[in-house]
């Protein structure tokens, strides 16, 4: 079959990696895809956003599955677009994207349903906003209410910080229209968990879990990313905990979503608190998480093709994952300066040393090939990715991993997985 893979990140390097692997594949390409995709799909110049443009190409190609990695185009309704044109796709409607495309939306549907989160309040003005948090307890987190690259959430430790957090997402708008509302809920304490599902309308089906690092600096210090660097399976995450989370988070959330007509199709992915009264959702996303999908699928032993196809066709309960009895640690490499600013074009060193039947893997975020080689092209630019028996020894591995990579600038935390040695 031929498959189109609409994004441009690690997150679709590695579907598209593991996509490759799959039987059923015969070709794959990517839009608009980066260096790293290169070297399995043929990469094709049209941007993620460009929906007609894409679905016309799926029809020119003959694709027979499309799988849309990125929340912008499942929000703005992609899916929808595709399936008008009886394109087959991978991936919630925009009508069931919202779960990650609004956060008001998100955590009204979990007090109706029950559904374990935080205590919260919406806001539409900042003024509003403003006057509650004169009566708050801190700290508090703030949330601009639609999509901010992961960057649009702000905890507050004093009212003065809280202040300017309102003054930053709902005046100055620097997350753009995410922060027209803006959501203010109270700050959970302990262990944070990332649980990736598959879901098809009705069943659910768990990947392994996960553990993201989201600050810049060592110590969880500096501004919040994308990610910089994730372990897998979680230690605090246990058998018993992963029964609680299916019968009073992750069912309910799907049962909820087809009870309200917004019948969800696709990822699922559960951002978990483990508080001391049990575990509590911190965020949906709709779709694999960045960089969670880069230690989750070179993990997964069952055929991704299989997974997709499972979730459109509603035999998710047909279906058993597997995933190897290992661990994985991925350390993202990142240019200086990022979030905020940082400068691009520098030649990369040392990719040709990863070996897979090793069990390392180097998955491109931010790169671009010119004449003289691949060379650094955004703020996070590769993750390194290893595989060892155990949670130590692939952490030991992806820092070894890490030395391998040269290019100026190179930027990343040096403690991925050190909650891990309090085990």
């Amino acid at each position: 079959m031929k498959v189109l893979i609409v994004g441009s990140g690690g997150r679709e390097h590695a579907i598209a990696w593991k996509a490759a692997r799959s039987p059923k594949v015969e070709k794959l390409y990517c839009a608009p895809g980066n260096a790293g995709i290169a070297e399995y799909a043929e990469c094709v110049d049209i941007k993620a956003m460009e929906f007609e443009r894409l679905a016309a190409f799926a029809k020119e190609q003959e694709i027979d599955l499309t799988v849309i990695g990125m929340d912008d185009p499942l929000v703005g309704g992609i899916v929808d677009v595709f399936e008008a044109q009886g394109l087959r796709v991978f991936g919630p409607r925009a009508n069931a994207a919202i779960l990650e495309g609004s956060k008001a939306f998100s955590k009204d549907l979990m007090k109706k349903y029950h559904i374990p989160t935080a205590a919260y309040e919406t806001f539409d003005t900042a003024k509003d906003a403003l006057a509650y948090l004169e009566t708050a307890k801190f700290p508090i987190v703030l949330k601009a209410d639609g999509l901010a690259l992961g960057k649009g959430v702000l905890i507050c430790n004093t009212l003065e910080e809280a202040k300017a957090g309102v003054r930053e997402i709902m005046t100055d708008r620097k997350f753009g229209e995410a922060g027209a509302r803006m959501v203010v809920e109270e700050f959970l304490t302990g262990r944070e968990v990332s649980v990736l599902t598959f879901v098809d309308g009705k069943t659910v089906r768990t990947m392994t879990s996960a553990q993201d690092h989201k600050r810049a600096g060592d110590g969880d210090t500096g501004l919040n990313t994308g990610g910089m660097g994730t372990f897998s399976p979680s230690p605090f995450y246990t058998k018993e905990i992963d029964a609680y989370c299916m019968e009073h988070i992750f069912q309910p959330t799907v049962d909820a979503m087809r009870a309200e007509g917004r019948e969800f199709k696709g990822i699922i992915f559960f951002g978990l608190m483990l508080t001391a009264d049990g575990p509590k959702v911190l965020e949906y996303n709709a779709r694999f998480g960045d960089p969670e999908t880069q230690v989750v699928l070179p993990r997964m032993k069952t055929d991704l093709i299989d997974a997709f196809e499972a979730c459109i066709d509603g035999t998710l309960d047909q279906l058993e994952l597997e995933f190897e009895e290992n661990a994985a640690v991925c350390v993202v490499l990142a240019s200086d300066g990022y979030p905020v600013s940082y400068q691009k074009g520098f030649l990369i060193g040392g990719l040709q040393k990863f070996s897979e039947k090793d069990g390392y893997y180097v998955f491109h975020a931010g790169t671009a090939r010119k004449p003289e080689g691949i060379v650094t092209n955004g703020g996070r630019v590769l993750g390194v990715t290893a595989k060892g028996e155990n949670l130590k020894a692939a952490r030991a591995n992806a820092y070894k991993a890490v030395d391998w990579i040269t290019f100026e600038n190179k930027y990343y935390r040096h403690d991925i997985g050190k909650a891990i040695d309090e085990v």
